[in-house]
């Protein structure tokens, strides 16, 4: 596979047919990339880059597509440990234009976001802190990159908050997979936000949610797993998570 255009980390990615395309993410602590690469996976090539949109979040991003539009969700703005935003957009991959989205509630980092059953659902991340787990859980309708109704719906919330988990749907099943509580923080007082280590605990818990609108415990992960909300497929029925940190290290 060809070499990327530039690192990243904590960016995000969402395949559609034959295209990679990769967003935002930190070249280094102290600069975020904000624009989009394209990988096509028959040509082994990288181009077509353009760029996001000002007030779009540069990490921690929540994101999902119906096979078009890719809907892009809440998370980080800027560089080290800063704040979050609320804002939402839209990307047409067809005219690779963006429009803006109804903003969140309230703004979060790396939250499980998917589309089931026609909305788009956002849960958990964390809250405005960085480091506080979230277990809100918001709905809204969408078609083809719109918005239908005029405000998020509060929805049942997850039994357990945090950012970085896998959001899958799979037999019109709605599930999250794995994820963590606890993150970097920005250091009090620090004018650039500088990151801080705190606590976090990583876990193997899978929930899913049920015809009843009810969250159901299923079977756990071999191994805790976190950031992997851009790290799986489903192969003939299974899910496949590859990857992924656990207690500070990376999983091969």
């Amino acid at each position: 596979m060809a070499n990327a255009p530039v690192p990243r980390l904590d960016g995000a990615a969402i395949q559609i047919k034959d295209l990679l395309y990769v967003f935002a993410g930190y070249g280094t602590i102290d600069f975020v990339h904000s624009h989009v690469d394209i990988y096509n996976f028959t040509g082994n090539t990288w181009g077509g880059r353009f760029d996001m949109p000002k007030e779009m979040a540069h990490s921690h991003l929540g994101m999902v597509t119906d096979g078009r539009y890719i809907y892009v969700v809440t998370g980080q703005h800027g560089p080290q440990c800063r704040g979050p935003t609320a804002r939402n957009f839209v990307l047409d991959t067809k005219t690779r234009k963006w429009q803006d989205l109804l903003p969140l509630p309230a703004p979060r980092y790396a939250p499980a976001t998917q589309l089931w059953r026609g909305r788009l659902h956002v849960m958990g991340g964390s809250k405005e802190n960085r480091h506080t787990p979230a277990l809100e859980h918001w709905s809204i309708a969408v078609k083809d990159g719109k918005a239908l109704e005029k405000e998020w719906r509060t929805e049942i919330q997850i039994p357990r908050g945090g950012p970085h988990r896998a959001c899958v749907v799979v037999n019109d099943k709605l599930l999250i997979i794995g994820g963590q509580e606890g993150d970097f923080m920005a250091k009090p007082g620090s004018p650039i936000f500088k990151c801080s280590r705190r606590n976090e605990i990583v876990y193997d818990e899978v929930h899913m949610l049920d015809d009843e609108m009810k969250w159901k415990p299923l079977p756990p992960m071999l191994k805790p797993d976190s950031h992997i909300e851009f790290a799986w497929t489903i192969v003939n029925n299974s899910i496949v998570i590859a990857g992924g940190t656990t207690d500070k290290t990376p999983y091969n």
